[in-house]
């Protein structure tokens, strides 16, 4: 499908993950994951403000108007908007050399949705984990490349994937509290298809929005896991998008250019860059975090 897209920010990411947008601030905040940085940019126009960071951190979700929870490669930190300082909340896997955060998102009930994977993709070194008022879980161990996290708006359903094997599932959620009442079960079989599943937001008609890793293009799905429609962008490695805007009505997409060499480079200018889609969406704003 033919849409405009725009180049949101000009900044090149090597891992360009994790949107989330604060409507208190119309700010668009994301992560390149392997150069430890936050970044962010105010949606009505000005300047990539780059904040370099002591660890690796992939997601973030909203507090109060003054705090924002990172999800990082040593565990939970809280932010000050203000002064950035970076306090410890929880660790996760803090331990553990070969792993880091990745996907993660919000339920709407405030609950945190965690992904981890081995920094070089080891093979069943992540899982994904369930944070909720200061209570950590385990959900699902042994996960490759950890993503699609998302919810559909009544908190009653989860998504999720590992990128490696290339099925999406879905699973029954408790609305209350975030937490599976089932068992995971397909929800779209992408084996055999081109490029790979990654991050993924459903909006407020319950359609699922995924980056397609590797092949340069945002597919939605019904809630019943049909294809709805595919939508190009100009980058070859788009990693997630996110709903922006008052009306939470707009697409951003962040991209990544890691793991390329350099004539792919070369034939893929915007890769990293965090774009803008001409498309009208019925999305949701991002929940807050319920510590």
């Amino acid at each position: 499908m033919s849409i405009g897209v725009k180049v949101f920010s000009e900044t090149i990411s090597e891992l360009g993950e994790g949107p989330t947008y604060d409507p208190a601030t119309d700010t668009l905040f994301w992560f390149d994951i392997v150069a430890g940085k936050l970044l962010q940019q105010p949606m009505g126009g000005g300047d990539t403000i780059s904040h370099e960071l002591p660890v690796m951190a992939s997601a973030l979700g909203i507090v109060d108007g003054e705090r924002q929870l990172l999800v990082t490669e040593k565990g939970l930190y809280l932010r000050d908007t203000k002064s950035g300082a970076l306090t410890l909340h929880m660790p996760l896997e803090a331990d553990n050399a070969v792993t880091r955060s990745n996907d993660s998102r919000v339920h709407p009930c405030g609950a945190f949705w965690i992904g981890t994977m081995g920094k070089n993709a080891e093979r069943h070194a992540g899982a994904i984990y369930w944070y909720f008022k200061g209570e950590l879980r385990q959900l699902f161990p042994d996960i490759t490349v950890s993503n699609s996290i998302c919810f559909s708006p009544d908190g009653g359903t989860a998504y999720f994937t590992d990128t490696m094997k290339g099925l999406l599932f879905r699973i029954d959620c408790d609305p209350a509290t975030g937490l599976p009442t089932g068992e995971p079960a397909v929800f779209f079989d992408h084996r055999g298809g081109d490029g790979g599943l990654d991050g993924s937001i459903v909006d407020a008609e319950g359609v699922l929005w995924n980056a397609r890793w590797g092949a340069g293009l945002i597919d939605s799905y019904s809630p019943r896991g049909e294809r709805l429609q595919t939508i190009s962008v100009p980058a070859l490695q788009p990693t997630c998008p996110a709903f922006v805007g008052k009306n939470a009505d707009r697409l951003a997409v962040t991209s990544a250019w890691q793991g390329m060499d350099e004539e792919t480079r070369r034939r893929d200018p915007q890769a990293g860059k965090t774009f803008l889609l001409d498309l009208a969406v019925k999305g949701r704003l991002e929940p807050r975090v319920a510590l």
